[in-house]
């Protein structure tokens, strides 16, 4: 389970550092891709192949199917760490999460996601506040509680 936050910057060739913990949970390859709210989705081999499995029930008649599959697919690569423990990310993953300098790496259960600094930030105030009645919705059919 990836879990946590770390911040780093990413460098000017699109190499950013990933914690050791993190890169033991990733294994040897892994596959990024664009996510959702311009942020960047990091997988180990194994979660991608389940995700893939998922996707693939879609129905490729429906339009929000396959205009979410080709965002999804097109920016996919697989990725090896260096010998420092960075990986390079594609420029056109750098633009469309807006990675400039300041990066935030966290890890969200089967995923890693990478944000700008200033994405994440505004995220977390944007949404902080809210974040007690989401939680409400969502286990309000569970009677469980956590």
């Amino acid at each position: 389970m990836l879990l946590g936050e770390y911040h780093h910057n990413i460098d000017d060739k699109g190499r950013l550092v990933i914690p050791t913990k993190y890169r033991e949970e990733l294994g040897s390859e892994f596959v990024i891709t664009r996510g959702i709210e311009r942020c960047l989705y990091v997988y180990s081999k194994i979660e991608w192949e389940k995700l893939v499995a998922k996707l693939n029930t879609l129905p490729f008649t429906k339009k929000d199917a396959r205009t979410f599959m080709r965002s999804f697919f097109s920016g996919a690569t697989v990725g090896k760490f260096d010998n420092s423990g960075r990986i390079n990310i594609t420029s056109p993953l750098v633009s469309y999460a807006d990675l400039t300098k300041e990066c935030v790496i966290i890890g969200v259960n089967d995923r890693l996601e990478i944000w700008s600094e200033d994405a994440f930030t505004k995220f977390m105030d944007d949404n902080s506040s809210e974040l007690e009645e989401i939680a409400e919705h969502l286990f309000e059919v569970s009677n469980e509680t956590l």
